[in-house]
């Protein structure tokens, strides 16, 4: 098999493509409670230990669909998240556990190298709130419900960690030192992805512009940033033309499959996989820095293979 390069030395050679959806992809199974931890509905992350061969399908699919990388199922996995449901104390276990996971199904395929990204997500606080519920928290317990996850997913053999679907901008710094931290505890470096989540007019949910949240964090020792989750492709665009204007950091851009749309209380994406490939596509022609693309919510291996499709064909075309 071709020698596994460092993710972020692979992104400067080529565009990488990232998996699609994994909670709509749950969702599509129908889990009743009796599937999660203790019956605990909802909880998605748990169903690496209760239905494991869940798990392994969907990231399977997605390896079979042509990404490069697949997220491990540890969105809601750091310890204030896990603390909800009563799992708080095993956090690093718990990290690493759905982090081997992961990297057994990538192992399975050996055709080229297929690498495993540690998903972080938010721990539901928003620290730079004022909310007396949201607000009222201390920066060093945030920062350390992130470090001990972040030195699970290392210990079980994550290629790097994508700190995903940010909507506090104070959250993803404590977020970044906390990944900084984990390295020196267990001795080990990978690449750190900084995403942020905007609305359909640019801003994250406290109002912080793209601007400010580049600004903030593209010095703090990362080696990618990116949007995810919210919106559609189109709904970026202004956003991923300004990042590109920087010339900096290499971008991720990971977007729904178009807004979501509410249906009986639950939200529905109904973007095509062509029309979104299409988008995708004149992103890589207009912008590039966009070195990873992917899909979030609403996603799935359709999208995955004609974003596959679309990396080839620009590879293709720029040897020529």
């Amino acid at each position: 098999m071709t020698e596994k390069i460092p993710l972020d030395i692979l992104m400067k050679d080529k565009v990488v493509l990232l998996d699609g959806a994994m909670g709509t992809e749950i969702q599509k199974l129908n889990p009743k409670p009796d599937d999660f931890p203790d019956g605990k509905d909802g909880f998605n992350d748990g169903l690496s230990f209760t239905r494991p061969e869940w798990i392994k399908k969907i990231h399977r699919s997605y390896l079979q669909s042509g990404a490069d990388c697949i997220e491990t199922n540890t969105f809601g996995s750091n310890k204030l998240k896990l603390d909800e449901y009563g799992y708080g104390n095993q956090t690093l276990d718990f990290n690493k556990k759905i982090a081997q996971l992961a990297v057994d199904v990538a192992q399975e395929f050996s055709d080229k190298p297929r690498y495993v990204i540690g998903s972080m997500g938010p721990t539901g606080f928003l620290p730079s709130s004022n909310d007396p519920s949201l607000g009222q928290i201390k920066l060093d317990e945030i920062r350390d419900a992130f470090e001990i996850q972040a030195e699970g997913l290392i210990l079980g053999g994550v290629d790097a960690l994508l700190i995903e679907t940010s909507q506090d901008i104070l959250e993803v710094k404590l977020a970044i030192e906390a990944c900084h931290n984990a390295f020196k505890k267990t001795g080990k470096r990978i690449p750190i992805i900084a995403n942020v989540t905007l609305d359909k007019y640019g801003k994250m949910l406290l109002g912080t512009n793209i601007q400010s949240a580049y600004t903030t964090v593209s010095e703090m020792g990362i080696d990618a940033f990116g949007l995810n989750c919210s919106t559609g492709p189109t709904e970026m665009i202004p956003s991923v033309q300004w990042l590109n204007e920087q010339n900096s950091l290499p971008l991720l851009v990971v977007p729904n499959a178009g807004m979501p749309e509410n249906q009986g209380g639950r939200a529905v994406y109904k973007m095509e996989p062509k029309d979104m490939a299409s988008v995708m596509a004149d992103f890589l022609d207009q912008y590039h820095n966009v070195r990873m693309i992917g899909g979030c919510c609403g996603t799935n291996v359709d999208h995955i293979s004609l974003l596959r499709k679309v990396i080839d064909e620009k590879a293709t075309e720029n040897n020529r």
